[in-house]
């Protein structure tokens, strides 16, 4: 039995049991994310994606659609607090867009231009992080990560491995790998989903870097989000409810 609620006002149906990130995705209407990715299980980690529902903020990707639920996503006050969220996360790494060769394809720099920031109003931190190039395809550039543990639950949901993992808390938390010598002494490998599923530069194949230049990547072309968007103009045309 199908379910059917709004979000910012435009009815959307949706089934039980789906969050409402899944059937906004589904209706055409975009809600930011970091942590959140389609062939992984919510996690709810990054709160980039928090809306309101009745008036009560909740994160987008694991919360559950419900009947005649009044969801708020595109408000001043939250584009302002999704705003903070990655601001402080470019803050707390070492993030040199310029010189990145994930530029054009990164989502947090994707994520930050949709949401209108250009820089952040904190005081960088500058944290002493090092780079495992332990591995002969594969790098961890622990000074990109933004914590949000796609690696880990694409290691152990796709590739069937235990890989990445956690280690400390608080500013000292880290990407630790299951083997002392490094991501060389894993069995890592450079077609593994959980190097594709990062969304920023902290994990790259080796000997591959700007083989698309900057200026004709994803996000060069269109903000992130717009193949989301596309799916509510397609259905509009064919006169579809969303």
């Amino acid at each position: 039995m199908a379910l059917t609620f709004t979000i910012d006002g435009v009815e959307v149906r949706g089934e039980p049991g789906q969050t409402i990130m899944n059937a906004a995705d589904r209706a055409g209407i975009y809600i930011p994310r970091l942590c959140a990715h389609e062939r992984l299980e919510p996690h709810g980690s990054c709160r980039v994606c928090v809306v309101l529902v009745d008036g009560r903020p909740q994160p987008a990707c694991i919360q559950p659609i419900a009947e005649g639920a009044v969801v708020e996503n595109h408000t001043p006050e939250l584009t302002s607090l999704r705003r903070q969220i990655v601001e402080m996360l470019f803050i707390e790494g070492n993030h040199y867009c310029m010189f990145c060769e994930r530029s054009g394809s990164c989502e947090l720099q994707a994520v930050a231009y949709r949401l209108g920031m250009m820089n952040p109003r904190y005081p960088f931190f500058y944290p002493a992080r090092p780079v495992d190039a332990t591995h002969p395809e594969v790098v961890l550039d622990h000074n990109r990560c933004i914590l949000c543990a796609r690696c880990v639950r694409g290691s152990q949901q796709l590739d069937h491995k235990h890989v990445y993992g956690f280690a400390r808390r608080g500013l000292e938390k880290h990407i630790t790998v299951s083997s002392r010598n490094g991501l060389g002494g894993t069995d890592t490998a450079r077609d593994d989903q959980a190097v594709a599923l990062c969304p920023v530069g902290a994990l790259m194949r080796k000997r591959v870097g700007y083989a698309v230049p900057i200026g004709r990547r994803p996000f060069d072309q269109q903000p992130i989000g717009s193949e989301i968007e596309a799916r509510r103009d397609q259905a509009s045309k064919q006169g579809e409810p969303v």
